[in-house]
């Protein structure tokens, strides 16, 4: 391990001691998002448990292939020589459900609690012509929480991490698992890691909660070992992703600035793999958000700048040192309590010379990505319904020297209940 790497490692085990520090004093005093994670009940007793989700089905008509796939998480069109893919069909995937667990208040102030929760974009349960009405469930978050009464939240297990907008994200009934904008403008993932979300005292009536977040998270990328037995470069020398935001909070607005930072060895856990262009990637990213809903308008938006962020959906999903800015904005406006009409904008522009030098080695060509959508929204009680128009462009290179733009258009239809 060389001195940067050592050094690398260091702050992040003392980070990660820190975090965990606090998890071990509380444990010894014994989706929703992290910082509001369920925690309650009564010294000596049971945990309260409760289970909730909503059900979704989304009817849509596409003329493009799309990644991450069709349906429900239709998000960049897939680079084609201009030819078109109608299709059409149902898809229910988004379907989720959590069950939230509260409780007991353990002693010196601290209360435990826990959230798990699953959805059905595991894949389908094999491959003949009814399977793809077999979807496999999901899980997306797995974490225990601790509170104390100092305003201070510990979350442990998979979850988002800080770069991804957990109360900001573009509403639709059909893109929900897949939100609009998402690889295409707005990133973040859920990784397993340890967070402190802390109140930055305790606001005067009608003025801004401050609350600082912190976080270390798994590390990940593309390769070069396997994906799912913890041997790619985000795995190296027990190297982590860091995270930190400022968060500021009032009745009808939010504001928050991210921090990313990560290194990547491309050699691999076993130092072995070939690295053709570099041997490592710093990766790093600089992120802020607006929320508004002032009265019967709606706005969410949120830009970021950095490089290397393939393993939090950036880039395009592109796997490289590779530069990028990026966004997306959502404005809306609320008719009456039922109808609301709401329009999105996303784009993520990579630097064309990172990609083409990344090309073929975790870049897939994709030079910039454009998303547009319209919702019409409905909403009575637990029940939705929801009209939507995707437009989007992919511009895009196969040699470095060509280039291809490619537009997909989807249609659909969704209902949902909560429950």
């Amino acid at each position: 391990m060389n001195t940067n790497s050592f050094r690398i490692s260091l702050i992040s085990c003392a980070a990660l001691l820190l975090l965990s520090g606090f998890a071990a004093s509380a444990l010894a005093d014994s989706g929703t998002s992290q910082a509001n994670a369920p925690v309650g009940g009564t010294a000596g007793n049971d945990p309260t448990i409760s289970f909730h989700g909503f059900i979704d089905s989304s009817f849509f008509w596409q003329d493009q292939n799309f990644s991450f796939g069709n349906g429900q998480n239709a998000e960049i069109p897939l680079p084609n020589t201009g030819s078109k893919d109608n299709l059409s069909g149902g898809d229910v995937r988004n379907t989720r459900f959590w069950i939230d667990f509260a409780g007991p208040t353990l002693s010196n102030g601290w209360t435990a609690g826990g959230h798990i929760e699953a959805d059905f974009f595991g894949g389908f349960n094999g491959t003949t012509a009814f399977s793809g009405q077999q979807p496999n469930p999901r899980l997306r978050q797995a974490f225990i929480s601790l509170k104390n009464t100092t305003g201070g939240t510990l979350t442990i297990g998979q979850q988002w991490d800080l770069l991804f907008p957990i109360d900001n994200f573009t509403e639709s009934f059909t893109h929900i698992a897949f939100p609009l904008g998402l690889g295409d403008g707005m990133i973040g993932w859920r990784y397993p890691g340890v967070t402190w979300f802390q109140n930055l005292g305790q606001p005067a009536p009608g003025t801004p909660q401050w609350r600082l977040d912190l976080g270390v998270f798994e590390g990940n990328w593309s390769g070069p070992g396997s994906t799912i037995n913890f041997q790619t470069a985000g795995n190296v020398n027990f190297q982590p992703q860091i995270e930190a935001r400022l968060h500021v909070q009032d009745k009808d607005w939010l504001a928050y600035i991210v921090g990313h930072y990560s290194r990547e060895d491309l050699s691999g856990v076993g130092g072995n793999a070939p690295t053709p262009i570099a041997s490592s990637i710093t990766s790093y990213a600089i992120e802020a958000g607006l929320g508004l809903h002032p009265g019967p308008w709606v706005l969410h938006a949120g830009v970021y700048t950095g490089k290397g962020l393939g393993q939090v959906f950036g880039a395009l999903v592109q796997f490289g040192d590779i530069k990028e800015v990026g966004g997306y904005a959502q404005g809306g406006y609320k008719f009456n309590p039922n109808w609301g009409l709401y329009a999105t904008y996303a784009t993520d522009r990579p630097n064309a010379g990172d990609v083409i030098t990344w090309l073929k080695n975790g870049s897939s060509g994709l030079l910039r990505g454009q998303q547009m959508a319209l919702d019409l929204l409905y909403t009575n009680g637990p029940y939705g319904l929801g009209f939507e128009y995707l437009h989007a462009i992919t511009r895009s290179t196969t040699t470095g020297l060509d280039r291809t733009t490619t537009v997909g258009n989807q249609l659909s239809v969704s209902a949902i209940y909560h429950f």
